[in-house]
Order: structure tokens, then C-alpha cells, then sequence
């Protein structure tokens, strides 16, 4: 271990040597061939890469290509980009705060160790069934959401939820996972009877769907599930309840309790090609239990890389 340390010394006083010969913006130039974290782990080592990784040249190369683009969409700041001092306060700030655009539909943020864009569609975005009727949902403005509103889930027994994006504002070459953002009241009930389905649709394609169970605390026996699935609604619109029902829930997950106070169900995740184009779907759904359910708030849809299983 001596050694080993005793050659990391010696290598970087070999750099600091070299940095000393060489113009800076050669250092910043090979930082910008990095990613962000290794920027970061080299300024923390040696001051030749310290002071070229505060260099403008740098940060712009990590930030989207398509930055100024986005960010001139900011709610009621068109010169957002000015307030900040070099592009590395930008970047940085761009991975710990949303930015809302568009009417403040949308939000925009950067994953922190590859500047990959992560986006969020707000429930004002997206279609909900039935979400315009005030007798099954209405819609209210919260201090925890990032949104001026979210929806909240009176009653209804026919549960959709669906969100659509363009291919290419995403990151390209990057894998992507959607997840449905949301929380429950204290008498949400309903969700325990079957689980919902969240899936992807490209090029009328689905991916495999996720199963979950939106609000665990309520979940009932088997057989009364298979009870409630006498609704007459659904059989009016040529819907059959599942009798065969397997009480069996390994392959059905429980939401992520998120660190902003949320919870996620992951609805599904694609790999963006370099030059993709085309509309990604993302759905969550719950229609064959026929059961009426209560209580869930929507924030919306966020889209963020995800690492890729070998």
C-alpha cells in the first residue's frame, strides 16, 4: 500500500511538471475529452487540472449541445443562462434544481455524473382518462410539487395514464427509463385488488410491462379481489373480470419512496440510438379489475437516464 501511494505521489508531481511547460488551455482541452466526475476527481488532484477545469471551454462541452435552446424556454426568464458566473455554476446548478419550461409544464434537469438530460412532464402534460371531470378528478396546487398543479384521483374504477415525448430532446446514445411520480392521501383504497401495468409504446411496440401495486397498505386477499371484479360498468363495455386470478406477487413491485418526499413506479426504459427520432409513449394503467379507486396525486412523468444492464 506504501508503494502504491508513494507512485500516485510521484505521478502527480510528474503532471504538475508537465503542467507547468505546457498552456492551460491544452489541460482544459483533455479535461473536456473526460466526463464530469472524472473532471472533478483530477481538479482534486493536481492544480494543473484545478485550474483548467474552471474553464468555460470545459463545462460547455459537458453541458447538451442543445442548452441555450432549452433553457430559453425557462418560465418567465428568457436570459436565465446570464445569472450564472461560468458554465460550471450552470451545469452544477442544472443538476440539483428542476428548471421549468413551457408554461411550467415541463421541467429540465442534468444527471450529475454524465450530463445526460433528465426531463419531467407535469400532470397538466399528460392525458389522464377522464381527467377534465370533476366528479372523478380534480386538480390543486400543492407546495411539495414542483408543478402549479397536480391531479388528484377522486374515484374511478378505469385507471390510464399516458405520457408522450420526442426522441430527440433526449440524450443520445444514452438508455432511458420513465417513471410515473405521485403520493397518496390517507384514505386513498382500491389499489391492492390488481396491480397496475406501466409500459412503453414505440413504433406500435410495447415494451414489457412492469406490474405494481400503487399503494401496498392496500392489499386484500385473493378471493376478495376476485369478488369485486362484478362491476357492472365494465361489463356494459364488453370488459371480462379475470376469475383466474394468481395470488402469487413475486413479479409485482411496491412504489420507490423518492428522497423529494415522492414515490416511483418505473413504467419502462429504451435505449435513445445516436440519431433517433420518433415519439415515445409511456403508460400506466389499471382497467381489469373493475374495483373503484380513490386517492392518488399525480406530479407527472420523469424521464432519466438509467444504467444498462450487461
Amino acid at each position: 500500500m506504501d508503494l502504491f501511494r508513494e507512485s500516485s505521489r510521484e505521478a502527480i508531481m510528474a503532471v504538475e511538471k508537465i503542467g507547468d511547460l505546457l498552456p492551460e488551455g491544452l489541460w482544459a482541452n483533455v479535461l473536456s475529452l473526460t466526463s464530469p466526475k472524472d473532471a472533478c476527481r483530477l481538479s482534486a488532484v493536481a492544480s494543473t487540472f484545478s485550474d483548467a477545469s474552471l474553464s468555460d471551454s470545459v463545462w460547455k462541452r459537458f453541458l447538451p449541445s442543445d442548452y441555450r435552446e432549452i433553457l430559453a424556454r425557462a418560465d418567465g426568464d428568457p436570459s436565465f443562462i446570464e445569472r450564472f458566473q461560468s458554465r460550471k455554476d450552470l451545469y452544477l446548478h442544472l443538476c440539483d434544481h428542476y428548471v421549468l419550461l413551457d408554461s411550467r409544464r415541463m421541467a429540465f434537469s442534468l444527471e450529475k455524473t454524465s450530463g445526460k438530460k433528465c426531463l419531467m412532464l407535469s400532470a397538466r402534460e399528460l392525458y389522464i382518462c377522464w381527467g377534465d371531470t370533476p366528479q372523478y378528478w380534480q386538480w390543486n396546487s400543492i407546495p411539495e410539487s414542483r408543478f402549479p398543479e397536480v391531479a388528484e384521483l377522486l374515484e374511478v374504477c378505469w385507471l390510464e395514464i399516458k405520457g408522450k415525448i420526442n426522441l430527440n430532446i433526449l440524450s443520445p446514445s444514452t438508455n432511458y427509463a420513465a417513471y410515473l411520480i405521485f403520493t397518496t392521501t390517507p384514505d386513498a383504497h382500491g389499489f391492492g385488488f390488481f396491480p397496475a401495468e406501466g409500459y412503453l409504446l414505440l413504433n406500435n411496440q410495447e415494451t414489457e410491462k412492469r406490474l405494481w401495486y400503487l399503494n401496498p397498505e392496500d392489499r386484500s386477499p385473493g378471493i376478495n379481489r376476485i369478488r369485486s371484479f362484478r362491476n357492472p360498468i365494465l361489463r356494459r363495455i364488453g370488459i371480462q373480470a379475470d376469475s383466474n386470478v394468481d395470488d402469487g406477487d413475486s413479479n409485482v413491485g411496491k412504489p420507490k419512496k423518492r428522497d423529494d418526499g415522492w414515490m416511483e413506479v418505473e413504467l419502462g426504459e429504451y435505449f435513445v440510438g445516436s440519431d433517433e427520432d420518433g415519439e415515445m409513449e409511456m403508460l400506466l394503467r389499471e382497467i381489469n379489475g373493475g374495483k373503484w379507486k380513490k386517492g392518488l396525486v399525480i406530479e407527472g412523468i420523469e424521464i432519466r437516464p438509467k444504467e444498462k444492464k450487461p
